[in-house]
Parts: structure tokens; C-alpha cells; sequence
């Protein structure tokens, strides 16, 4: 079951395994050589000594000395492992394809396959923290969230489930609306693609996504509240007159005004919500036939689609929010109530177009440094930051409009990384960013992940065709490790 809008990080990572590795599908010889290096996703640094790394066709790559020498472990998969957490330096789990978990009670010298409640669903792990060596979460498409505490020997399903309320509902399948009418599960089409818990307090999580989803917890799960992302940017609601459909012109420039601040931000988009008076439901909004109604909403609403449109915003970047059901016939007989529900949530004190931002941007990567302080790494060379502990985010620019597939936050500085060999460091926490010093590894490939040491000394850096660097100064110099290169130790330090 593959989500049609979980594809970007799943076309991501397609691309990159098609267009960037040889296939092979010959047996591995299963002594621990690296003779094919794999595209790396996740990294897990559970001490300065062990790294474990995980990739492609289940490659799980191990290290003993601190990144040294490396060899690859046993996992009896072909299947693309997306996240690895080691709980400490002997057990920990892997999540990947079509819901494999994998555990290891070795410190990833082998590996074993879990029971997952998400298996018969096929539905793709994209990440998994653990906690410690008996509890821990994994999330991925199809608004997965699995929770263990048992070492993994059973997963409990968390995962968003809609309701009739859901904004998804109209859009689902008669046949999942009968689901839903009858008390199953149908699981929210989102994909989520990083958890975070707090080494020193693991009550504290957050969970990121596509669309912009953030959800924080304070009591390991318990209670989820949802982000927000803080842009500044905000358009008075515009009011009209009773049956009236044009809007004027002084007000059709500041939609004009407010779509051009966002123009060129393509993560951020339009929602356009319609209010209708008290009156207008009774007048024209009769349960019998309310598509006099239906037709004053349509007509506000293209109004403002066309101001939007007039500046360059293409219509795919324009969110329709309450728009007419005019196929409401079709729900009556299973739920009275529907056409109601429906003028119920248009109903204003007078009537009124609500012109906002649709927060649409991918996210693939948070991290917390503390209770309070936050990022999170996305599409577009986007970083959002939180200083009150994930209740709300504020962008900040990279310079750069490639993807950045990770972040690393400390007390006082930042790193991130993604395709194309773009990093980007921090001096203040993520406010601003700038290029590494002269002399970081010149690269074309992307960094997938980065993953430091409890004591945030040591780190390592993974990606394309098993390329892993590592540091052993807190991010101030990176040499690359993995593969080997050619010539003197020491070739490819580079500064912070």
C-alpha cells in the first residue's frame, strides 16, 4: 500500500538507487566484506567506538573502532533499510521496507526479523528511535506510528486514523467510508519520515512529515499536540455584503499583495475558505436544494482564485478548503447529518473570504539539542527552528535550494547535510548558515544522515555508494572514511 503523496522521499530514495548503483543481484559472500559499497540512509553512533550504518538491498555496515575498519553484518534481506537506532551498544532495531524490523542483540553483527502490525499492510518504515534496549517508536507512510516496549517482540499501532470529520474523509473510497462509519481503522494518507526523542528526558518526542506535519509529546506518547509553523506572513479576512459576489478592487490587491510575498517560497501555499452569514444558510441554503448557495461560495471563491493566479501562483499551489459537497446526495443515506455538519462549518457572523498560508513544506529530519531547542531539515534547502520545544517553527534560508536530508543541532551551533554534497554549519544555533571551511571533502553525492556520539565528539556522515565521514572534534574537521581513498591519511579533512 503505497501512498501516492508519500512518494517524494520514496522517489528520493528510487532515484538515487536506480540512477547512482550498479545492481547486482549475485549472493553476497556473507563474510563481512564490502565488496559492493550500498547507498547509506541512517546512521546510529551509540558510542565513540561503534558506528552502525543502513542502506540498501538491507545492507547494514558495522564498526568496532570508531570507524576505521568496517565490515558488513548479516541481515538475510534484500529490502532498503531507511532508519537504525541502537539503544546502546548491543541491541537496537532497523525499520525498512514494506514494515521489516529488524533487532539486534549483537551491536549489529546480525540481525533479526521481527513480527510488525504494519507487514500485512505493506506500508514502508522510514524511521525508527529507541528509547532504550525494550521500547521504541517507528513511523513511516500511511501516518504509521508503532510503539514497543517489549524489546520488539510486539508492536502497538498508533498510527492517524480519519474520522468523519477528517478534512480526507470526502476524499476516501466508498467503500473506506463505510469503514469509517463502521468503527475501522483508515489510515490518514500522510507519510511520516523522522521521530526524535530527547536522549536525557525520552518522554519528549516529535514526529515530522510531508505537508508539514509536527506533533510533539511530553509524556512518551500518551498525548500528542500538534506544531506550528510561525511565517508572519497574514491577510485580513475579506469581508463582503450579504449576497454579494465580486470583490473590489482595493481588495483584491492585497490578495494580490500577500501571494506575491510567497511567490517564490514553494513550500508555502494558498488556502482559500469561504464564510457565509446566518442569513445566506437560511435563504439559500435550503436542505432540500442548497446549491444557490453552493454557487455564491463558488463564485467568492474563484474570485480569489483569480487575484491569486493574476500574480504567477499556478493553481496547484491554491487549497480549496470548504468547498460546496455537491455531491452531497450521496452521504445522506448513510449520515443525515452530513449536509448540516457542512453549512454548520461555513456559518460566520457575516459573510467573508479567509485567505491563508497552506504550510506545505517536506520535512525529513528533526533534532533537538535540549527541551527547547529544535530543527528540522527539508525540501528546498529549508531549516525550521524551535526555541519552546516544538510548539511552534520558524523558517530560516541555507542560501541553497537543494535538499537537505539532515540536521544535526548542538547548544551553540548546527550542522546540516543533503544532496549534491551541500552542508551548511551554524554558529548561532541555526539562525544563519554558511558554507564549511576551506578544505571539507569535495563532493557531488548526497549525505543522508548524520549521527553523533552521546558526548557529540565523535560523528559520522553517511550516504551515496557507502561514502561515510567521520569527525572527531564535534564537527570541526571531516575526513572521509569510507570507501577507502587512495594516498595519504589524511586526505579530505575539512573545516568547520
Amino acid at each position: 500500500m503505497l501512498s501516492i503523496r508519500s512518494l517524494p522521499v520514496m522517489a528520493v530514495v528510487a532515484a538515487l538507487v536506480v540512477a547512482c548503483h550498479d545492481v547486482h543481484f549475485q549472493p553476497r559472500s556473507g563474510s563481512g566484506e564490502i565488496d559492493i559499497y550500498d547507498h547509506l540512509f541512517s546512521v546510529s553512533v551509540p558510542s565513540e567506538k561503534r558506528v552502525v550504518a543502513a542502506g540498501d538491498w538491507g545492507a547494514v555496515y558495522l564498526s568496532e573502532d570508531g570507524g576505521n575498519t568496517w565490515r558488513k553484518a548479516k541481515t538475510d534481506t534484500k529490502m532498503l533499510l531507511y532508519g537504525v537506532s541502537m539503544a546502546n551498544e548491543e541491541k537496537g532495531w532497523a525499520v525498512g521496507q514494506l514494515g521489516l524490523v529488524l533487532r539486534t542483540e549483537d551491536g549489529g553483527k546480525t540481525w533479526t526479523q521481527q513480527p510488525s502490525v504494519k507487514e500485512e499492510q505493506g506500508v514502508h518504515l522510514f524511521a525508527v528511535q529507541a528509547l532504550d534496549e525494550n521500547r521504541a517508536w517507528a513511523v513511516g507512510e500511511w501516518g504509521t506510528r508503532i510503539y514497543t516496549d517489549d524489546g520488539g517482540r510486539t508492536w502497538q499501532d498508533h498510527s492517524f486514523t480519519v474520522d468523519e470529520t477528517h478534512p480526507q474523509f470526502v476524499w476516501l473510497s466508498v467503500a473506506d467510508q463505510e469503514r469509517v462509519r463502521n468503527g475501522e481503522k483508515v489510515f490518514e494518507d500522510v507519510g511520516l519520515n523522522d521521530i526524535f526523542c530527547l536522549p536525557a528526558n525520552t518522554e519528549r518526542c516529535w514526529i515530522i512529515g510531508e505537508f508539514g506535519y509536527l506533533f510533539r509529546t511530553e509524556d512518551g506518547g500518551a498525548h500528542w499536540e500538534r506544531g506550528e509553523i510561525v511565517s508572519g506572513i497574514v491577510l485580513d479576512p475579506i469581508q463582503l455584503a450579504y449576497n454579494e459576489i465580486e470583490i473590489d478592487e482595493k481588495d483584491k490587491e492585497k490578495i494580490r499583495d500577500f501571494a506575491r510575498q510567497i511567490a517564490d517560497q514553494q513550500h508555502l501555499n494558498i488556502a482559500i475558505e469561504p464564510r457565509v452569514s446566518a442569513q445566506e444558510i437560511r435563504e439559500f441554503g435550503a436542505e432540500d436544494d442548497p446549491s444557490p448557495l453552493f454557487d455564491i461560495i463558488e463564485a467568492r471563491t474563484q474570485e480569489v482564485v483569480s487575484a491569486v493566479e493574476g500574480v504567477g501562483i499556478l493553481s496547484d499551489r491554491i487549497r480549496r478548503r470548504g468547498a460546496p459537497p455537491w455531491d452531497y446526495e450521496d452521504f445522506l443515506e448513510d449520515d443525515p447529518d452530513f449536509l448540516r455538519r457542512y453549512l454548520e462549518s461555513r456559518r460566520a457572523d457575516r459573510p467573508q473570504m479567509e485567505v491563508t498560508l497552506a504550510q506545505n513544506p517536506y520535512l525529513f529530519t528533526v533534532a533537538f539539542s535540549d527541551e527547547n531547542n529544535g530543527l528540522i531539515s527539508g525540501l528546498g534547502g529549508m531549516v525550521l527552528k524551535s526555541t519552546d520545544g516544538g510548539r511552534t517553527w520558524n523558517y530560516f534560508d541555507v542560501g541553497r535550494k537543494a535538499a537537505l536530508f539532515a540536521v544535526q543541532p548542538f547548544p551553540r551551533k548546527a550542522i546540516a547535510v543533503g544532496e549534491k554534497g551541500l552542508m551548511r554549519v551554524s554558529s548561532d544555533g541555526g539562525v544563519s548558515w554558511e558554507p564549511p571551511g576551506d578544505g571539507f571533502p569535495t563532493l557531488f553525492t548526497f549525505m543522508r544522515d548524520i549521527g553523533f556520539s552521546a558526548d557529540e565528539r565523535v560523528g559520522f556522515i553517511v550516504g551515496q555508494r557507502g561514502m561515510v565521514l567521520r569527525s572527531e572534534d564535534g564537527g570541526g574537521t571531516w575526513a572521509q572514511v569510507l570507501p577507502p581513498k587512495a594516498g595519504a591519511a589524511g586526505e579530505g579533512l575539512g573545516a568547520f
